[in-house]
């Protein structure tokens, strides 16, 4: 197995780890996925920067309000030198309690993540609203193509 693709599954391995700390609430997990300088932006546009500040922000978003579960899928892996790789998919959250996708959080995620010493943590996470402004056809697309993802049972379909 080359290089590449060692680092193409752990880059997988990382998000999918992500997602799955979110969907559990852990911020304590969420947060260790990420390189002692990483840093965050959510989805309202919120900057975390650091582990401690990633966790304690999503410990107290935890906290205060009932988190969707995420589903994703992986639209590239991309190799941007021998020790970084981006990782780029599209995620949709289902509310607690439901088993429908809400499209109005329907987003375009980004990694950055660093390989060093053996291990893959993250640079850079960006979640950005797919708003598809004047597109809804883009919407109902992304929607549908997330809700067979539930359907699956899956949380991330690396395709």
């Amino acid at each position: 197995m080359s290089n590449g693709d060692v680092n193409r599954a752990k880059a997988l391995k990382v998000y999918e780890r992500l997602l799955e700390a979110w969907n559990s609430r852990s911020a304590v997990d969420f947060a260790g996925l990420f390189g002692a300088s990483g840093s965050t932006v959510g989805f309202d546009g919120s900057p975390m920067n650091g582990r401690s500040e990633i966790e304690s922000s999503l410990r107290a978003l935890f906290e205060e309000h009932p988190t969707a579960s995420y589903v994703a899928k992986v639209r590239e892996v991309r190799s941007l030198g021998s020790t970084v790789t981006l990782l780029r998919a599209v995620a949709g959250m289902t509310p607690p309690g439901k088993s429908e996708i809400n499209a109005a959080v329907n987003a375009i995620q980004s990694l950055v993540i660093v390989h060093q010493d053996h291990e893959a943590q993250i640079a850079l996470f960006q979640n950005t609203p797919a708003a598809f402004h004047g597109r809804s056809e883009l919407s109902e697309n992304l929607t549908k193509e997330l809700s067979d993802i539930v359907r699956k049972g899956l949380v991330v379909d690396a395709g």
